[in-house]
């Protein structure tokens, strides 16, 4: 079995920040690329920016420059630094992570519950 909680979401004025965090446990032989992504009401989930096992990242073009992925592969956790927030920012953010146990020894993607990120004033 494999869990990722996250944490970190909640209520922001815009121009702010908030950082999200992911941390995987269970019975894990490796994780291989780690994401988040969000969802807002009435819209398809989309990505906001990967992270591999190696460290290089990808970001959507409307997050670039504000906001930072990162890993701490010891602790199996990944973090999203939101910067400069703005109102459209606002969403559910979800963590996934692409992750190898002795039973799916090819890898699976696993998702977390979900945060809420509310940028307001």
């Amino acid at each position: 079995q494999v869990q990722l909680v996250e944490s970190g979401g909640g209520l922001v004025q815009p121009g702010g920040s908030l950082r999200l965090s992911c941390a995987a446990s269970g019975n894990i032989v490796n994780i291989y690329e780690m994401g988040w992504y969000r969802q807002a009401p009435g819209k398809q989930r989309e990505l906001v920016a990967t992270i591999t096992a190696g460290g290089s990242t990808n970001y959507a073009d409307s997050v670039k420059g504000r906001f930072t992925i990162s890993r701490d592969n010891a602790k199996n956790t990944v973090y999203l630094q939101m910067n400069s927030l703005k109102p459209e920012d606002t969403a559910v953010y979800y963590c996934k992570a692409k992750i190898s146990t002795f039973q799916r020894i090819l890898g699976y993607d696993y998702w977390g519950q979900g945060t809420q990120v509310t940028v307001s004033s």
